[in-house]
């Protein structure tokens, strides 16, 4: 038979309403009192009812995360990451996806706001306004999009494209092109602003073909516009794209990264494994994924709390990219 709150009580030498606190409100039970309970309910292996729980605390320790495509491999670290630091916060969460429809994905954080602590929005395809009425229903941590007097998780993406493009730079391309991701999308847009001033500054042609789903097939059905662009070098907006084109391309009958080099953006599990490798740039999704479920959990205990983190990000140098038509002879 199951142990009982009970049981705990009277292993510990304590009250009942005590084991209730050391679980609702930890920070009011003596710090000794507390260990002795906690200690008691492991070993008789008691767990407190979550439904009970959340009757007396109005806290259900359930949390929301929403993605834009559940099926892009650029999420699941990130999902993977946020349920691990979750269970170590007594928290579970729960995953849906939006398919990139911002309808949905409004649809989705009023269905969640009544059954969860919180919200993770992760690539969010609404507009900041909306974005802002919702966290006055229910608290909400953004993940990659910038939204002014609320908490965020960013990848530094911006650092990320200007690496891309002096790489290509360096390596001898004076026509590139930028592959740009959905519409509504935050990431695609800091991309494109910094690349375009990035190849401004280094006197070199940038093309935008934009926007594209962020997709292999968008990345595929790209490729005769790169190849008319008459760009040598493209930076698309993540690794799938990137993949996608290099399939493209080599359907034209254009070699990677003899005839036009590529770079991606994510560095996918999937990137390392295409030929020729993808040279791309690494986001730190896991961490990112940690980070946003520890703001989350502050965010839910002060409303006013509106930190916003920024993560580095890395550009891995592989085999996609190579000299280019200006490359130095030597």
């Amino acid at each position: 038979m199951p142990a009982t709150i009970r049981d705990v009580a009277h292993a510990s030498g304590v009250h009942i309403s005590t084991v209730s606190r050391t679980f609702s409100a930890p920070h009011l039970v003596n710090a000794e009192t507390r260990s002795r309970v906690l200690a008691q309910a492991e070993s008789l292996g008691y767990r407190p009812n979550r439904a009970a729980r959340a009757l007396i605390t109005g806290r259900t320790h359930n949390l929301g995360l929403i993605v834009a495509d559940i099926a892009n491999p650029f999420f699941p670290p990130m999902i993977k990451a946020a349920e691990g630091q979750a269970r170590l916060r007594d928290h579970h969460i729960f995953v849906a996806d939006t398919n990139e429809d911002a309808l949905v994905e409004e649809d989705l954080v009023r269905a969640m706001a009544k059954q969860v602590d919180g919200v993770l929005l992760c690539s969010p395809r609404m507009n900041n306004s909306l974005i802002e009425q919702l966290s006055r229903e229910v608290p909400l941590v953004v993940v990659n999009r910038l939204v002014a007097g609320l908490p965020c998780v960013v990848m530094d993406v911006a650092q990320g494209a200007r690496d891309a493009i002096a790489h290509l730079v360096g390596l001898g391309h004076r026509e590139l092109a930028l592959l740009g991701g959905p519409r509504g999308s935050w990431t695609s847009r800091e991309i494109r602003k910094t690349a375009t001033a990035t190849a401004r500054t280094a006197d070199v042609a940038l093309t935008v073909i934009s926007p594209n789903p962020p997709t292999e097939d968008g990345g595929l059905a790209a490729a005769e516009q790169v190849v008319r662009a008459g760009a040598s070098a493209v930076l698309a907006y993540n690794d799938l794209m990137a993949i996608g084109l290099i399939e493209g391309l080599d359907a034209l009958g254009v070699a990677v990264p003899t005839g036009i080099s590529v770079v991606g953006i994510d560095d996918i599990a999937l990137s390392r494994r295409t030929r020729p490798k993808l040279t791309t740039v690494a986001n730190p999704t896991s961490a990112a994924g940690r980070a946003a479920v520890d703001m989350l959990l502050q965010h839910g205990d002060d409303r006013r709390t509106t930190a916003q983190v920024m993560l580095r990000t890395e550009l891995m140098i592989r085999d996609s990219t190579g000299p280019g038509p200006f490359a130095a002879q030597g």
